[in-house]
Formats: C-alpha cells, sequence, structure tokens
C-alpha cells in the first residue's frame, strides 16, 4: 500500500469509552484516522438500524490527536452506515470497532453492536475487525489489546488488495497482562448459549418493571474454539461470514415431500 492507509474507527460503547480511546492511540500510529460512533452506550444492539427517528451527526473533540471525530444518535450499524456515505472522502482501507467492554466470543457475536459495525463494514467492501477484551471493568488496563490491536490491524492492511470480500475477523483478547498472554491462535465460533430469564421488580411509584438476567453456558468442549484459546491465555481470531445458511439442513429438506 503505497498512500497512507484510512482507518474507519468506531464501537458501541460510546465515543468517550476507555476501548475507543485505546483502539485510536493504536490506529493513529498506522494511519490516518476518522471516527465515527454512538454519542452513548449502544451494547447489544445487534445490527439495527435507525429507520423512524431523525439522526444527528457532530464533529466533536474528545482529546488530543490528529483523528477526525465524529459523534451520533445512531447505532453502531448507524455509524458505519453514516460515515461511508457522509463523511470519508473515499472507501476506508480498514475498519475497527472496539475495543469492547466484555467478550464478544462464541454466541455473543448475534447481539453484539460492536461486531454487527464490523460485520456492516465487511458487507461494503471494506476489511473489517471487531475487538473485545474480556473484562467489563470500566477502568481496565487496556495495553495489552491496544498491542494486538495494532499488531492485527497492520497484518490486514499488509494483505489488503488481495482479501476476498467480506473479509470479517472477530477478535478477543484475554484479559492478561501482556507479557501473560500466549499469542495468538486461529479458532472457530463455540456453540454456547444464554440461559436467561427476567427479573420482576417493583419501581419506586409501583409500576412493575423486568430487567434481563443470564449465564453464559459453553456446550462446546472443542479445542479449536475462541473460547477454548482464551482460557488458554491466547487471543481468539475467528473468520467471520455473513452468509446464515444451514447447508447440511438444506440438503436434508431437498429430500422433504411439499407437495403431500
Amino acid at each position: 500500500m503505497t498512500q497512507t492507509p484510512l482507518i474507519l474507527v468506531t464501537n458501541d460503547d460510546g465515543i468517550s469509552a476507555p476501548g475507543i480511546r485505546n483502539l485510536i492511540a493504536a490506529m493513529n500510529r498506522i494511519g490516518k484516522v476518522v471516527v465515527v460512533a454512538p454519542e452513548g452506550a449502544m451494547s447489544g444492539q445487534g445490527h439495527a438500524i435507525t429507520i423512524n427517528n431523525t439522526l444527528f451527526l457532530d464533529r466533536v473533540t474528545i482529546d488530543d490527536g490528529p483523528q477526525e471525530e465524529y459523534k451520533t444518535n445512531g447505532t453502531p450499524v448507524d455509524c458505519v452506515k453514516l460515515a461511508l456515505d457522509q463523511i470519508l472522502p473515499r472507501k476506508p482501507d480498514l475498519l475497527v470497532s472496539g475495543i469492547n467492554h466484555g467478550s464478544n466470543s462464541s454466541i455473543n457475536i448475534i447481539y453484539s453492536g460492536t461486531m454487527s459495525a464490523a460485520v456492516e463494514g465487511g458487507l461494503e467492501g471494506v476489511p473489517s475487525i471487531g475487538f473485545s477484551l474480556t473484562t467489563y471493568k470500566w477502568d481496565a488496563d487496556f495495553s495489552a489489546a491496544r498491542h494486538y490491536a495494532e499488531l492485527i490491524a497492520r497484518k490486514v492492511l499488509a494483505h489488503n488488495g488481495r482479501l476476498e470480500a467480506p473479509f470479517i475477523l472477530n477478535v478477543n483478547i484475554p484479559y492478561l497482562p501482556l507479557e501473560e498472554i500466549k499469542g495468538i491462535r486461529i479458532g472457530r465460533q463455540a456453540h454456547a448459549r444464554w440461559e436467561e430469564e427476567y427479573d420482576k421488580r417493583i419501581n419506586p411509584h409501583g409500576r412493575e418493571y423486568f430487567w434481563l438476567t443470564g449465564k453464559f453456558v459453553n456446550l462446546d468442549d472443542g479445542t479449536d474454539t475462541d473460547e477454548y484459546y482464551l482460557s488458554q491465555g491466547y487471543v481468539s481470531v475467528v473468520p467471520v461470514t455473513v452468509d446464515l445458511t444451514d447447508y447440511a439442513l438444506m440438503k436434508r429438506l431437498k429430500k422433504w415431500d411439499f407437495e403431500e
């Protein structure tokens, strides 16, 4: 790549979250950074887009740095769409989303706004990476995550022009000191589920409300999954596709007689 890489940065924790500030710092070491992120937390939004409300987009300055930044009241996917249509002078060389507070391994990718932003970038033909750190601590040490975000982003950019679209990576980083992380492993998404229930409560005005609670259950004992690699102290990298077709079931369904 001869010109300076153009890098779009977004997230779902909000533009002021420590994770995205660390990701911006890492990407500033690589190329020209443009940030378009939600003005507040948008976790768990999945691939939601705004269609019945007005969207606002404001240029902001959060901290010192060469990056160009915008905040919006939209979702993470809205951020990507707005950036590509309204802000960027050309298609970016890379989209990075995160660094998310909390793991997006396994089934969490379905609900994740962080990863949905990366998926949207991939759908638009932009090599895209979602980064997550396996802790919800707001004051977490992001130094190891920042290191691996830069390393992986540089590797993807080095292969730019030779990547088949959509190119999407789900990267999860164990919350360990940098020297304790064993390296990077490429794996598959673990088979897991959330056992959830709604806790019914009463607000001060006497009205019932519900609060979602749940427990993550890993149903996969494979040694080639994101969950396994994270448990062993490795950074997990899972290539993601947008084709949700169940090809094995499709073959079986073709044998059914739907004319009966």
